[in-house]
């Protein structure tokens, strides 16, 4: 017998792209990552040249070539939800591509969800109607920039754009089209009144097709640029999203996976499309018998990263650490202290683009401690919220998995368990969407029999369990932290109204990621 099959994932971030090669044991062979910019034009505009970013995803490609001395079986994709690009009709940008931290669409957004039907919108596109979202996008075009929404020819994603360039198809897999606002995710087929909405028709948007779809081969261009065959088999992919519960081995109903990087996410695998009665959790297609149903949070290390800059500028080279230490000193519940961490506005469960930030509760005997310590108390109280909008679209919750930076801090490990009042359990190893695209890869290929092997190839590192005390005074504190967002909805309307008779407010202290 010869060596494992390998399959190679690319994975297209909002700050990088990143090519990681895996063999079917799910052993990485190579790997490498090359980043880009995200531009800031304009206040709450977040965007990209597409250009740069094809020319990435060549290099990283490349690159993993070059190391690799085994044949490789295929490529298959990830890439960031909701961007959103216009070409013309030769296939060129005319636009940048506009990412999912573009707040642009803020006023889009708000009216859409506001009318009678922005709520079944959203059950039957999967999709909240946020600013987030490709279908305010498109409306913004069409009231602001009407003179180029009609000279686009296709409205794409960045992934769209990249396989067009590598395979000379105009496709889309389903699972990046539940992310636009514009497929119907009961029907696999694009929604009519969402295009009505958006002022666009079905033949300017790339043709639908399964994230196992495979196209047959590269360009003669993109075979030399990535020193690949060209008939290398090109497998369409997914969302890093749907990806990443792949990649942490969070496939079968009930577990969820909780990720926090600069911001966070927690999704749950389900085997139907569907989404709470509210409207609090989005639905994504893997497959096309597997979704994930969850909410992304807007504000994740950021919070910390934030702190650090706001409350203790004065700290060091390890300030994360030393900020982590101060935290620790405070007492669970941060002696009654609530922090909104909304400080790049949020997402679930509420999905609006109007919050900002708050403390509450603040008192003469809370110090630098206990401001911190509320602010990551925050944000895991607010994942937790989504745990509950998961719950309330009918999903089991029986284990959960967690991954990313914040999974250096045994005490924000400790939070977490303790806000969601659940064993967490952290796999080593493989935290990422580009594990998800090899390994979707590989059942696209015939090279494994079901995506379901990832749940025995990710292996469990730690479990972190929740100290009954601490979970108990988080759960009554929950309560209070949900309603606050509720009596402060009608403050953050009326900032929002008199910013432009404000000094500006300062710029991020990053952008989003």
């Amino acid at each position: 017998m010869g060596d494992p099959a390998v399959v190679v994932g690319v994975d297209i971030g909002t700050t990088s792209s990143k090519v990681v090669a895996f063999d079917t044991t799910g052993r990485q062979l190579a790997g490498h990552s090359i980043g880009y910019p995200l531009d800031d034009p304009n206040p709450g505009w977040a965007e990209q040249d597409p250009d740069l970013i094809h020319q990435a995803v060549l290099g990283v490609i490349r690159a993993v070539v070059d190391e690799l001395d085994r044949p490789i079986a295929g490529l298959s994709f990830s890439t960031a939800m909701h961007s959103l690009i216009g070409l013309d009709a030769d296939g060129n940008p005319l636009t940048p591509s506009i990412t999912w931290a573009d707040s642009r669409a803020s006023a889009q957004a708000e009216r859409l969800r506001a009318a009678p039907s922005g709520l079944a919108l959203h059950r039957r596109t999967g999709t909240p109607v946020h600013p987030m979202a490709p279908l305010p996008k498109l409306v913004w075009f069409a009231e602001q920039e009407p003179k180029l929404h009609e000279r686009v020819a296709h409205w794409v994603g960045i992934k769209d754009l990249v396989l067009r360039r590598l395979a000379e198809a105009l496709v889309t897999d389903h699972s990046v089209a539940s992310a636009t606002g514009l497929m119907d995710i009961h029907r696999l087929a694009w929604d009519t009144e969402a295009l009505r909405v958006a002022g666009i028709t079905e033949e300017q948007l790339p043709q639908l097709v399964p994230t196992t779809h495979v196209l047959p081969g590269l360009t003669a261009e993109a075979a030399r640029a990535t020193g690949l065959p060209v008939d290398t088999p090109i497998v369409v992919g997914a969302g890093d999203g749907p990806l990443a519960n792949l990649g942490l081995g969070a496939v079968r109903p009930g577990v969820v996976a909780c990720s926090i990087g600069t911001s966070g996410a927690m999704r749950v695998m389900v085997e139907r499309p569907g989404v709470d009665p509210l409207g609090g959790v989005f639905c994504y297609a893997l497959t096309e018998d597997r979704w994930v149903v969850g909410g992304a949070i807007n504000n994740g290390g950021i919070v910390l990263q934030w702190a650090n800059d706001a409350l203790a500028p004065e700290l060091g080279e390890n300030a994360e650490v030393e900020l982590l230490d101060l935290a620790a000193t405070a007492p669970v519940g941060s002696g009654g202290l609530i922090m909104l961490p909304y400080l790049l506005s949020e997402r679930a469960p509420h999905w609006s683009a109007l919050p900002r930030g708050a403390y509450v509760g603040l008192t003469h005997g809370h110090g630098r401690a206990h401001l911190v310590r509320a602010a990551l108390e925050g944000v895991c109280q607010q994942l937790a919220l989504v745990l509950a909008s998961v719950r309330a679209a009918g999903n089991e919750v029986r284990e959960v998995r967690a991954s990313g930076g914040f999974a250096r801090s045994a005490l924000w490990r400790q939070i977490l368990a303790d806000a969601l009042g659940m064993p967490v359990r952290f796999p080593a190893g493989h935290e990422g969407s580009g594990f998800g695209a090899a390994l979707l890869g590989m059942q696209a290929l015939g090279l494994i029999p079901s995506i379901e092997v990832a749940a025995d190839l990710v292996r469990i590192e730690e479990t972190v369990r929740p100290d009954p005390a601490s979970a108990a005074t988080y759960a009554a504190l929950l309560p209070l932290f949900s309603e606050l967002y509720d009596a402060l909805v009608p403050t953050f309307a009326s900032l929002r109204r008199m910013a432009p008779s404000l000094p500006p407010e300062p710029p991020p202290t990053a952008p989003p990621r």
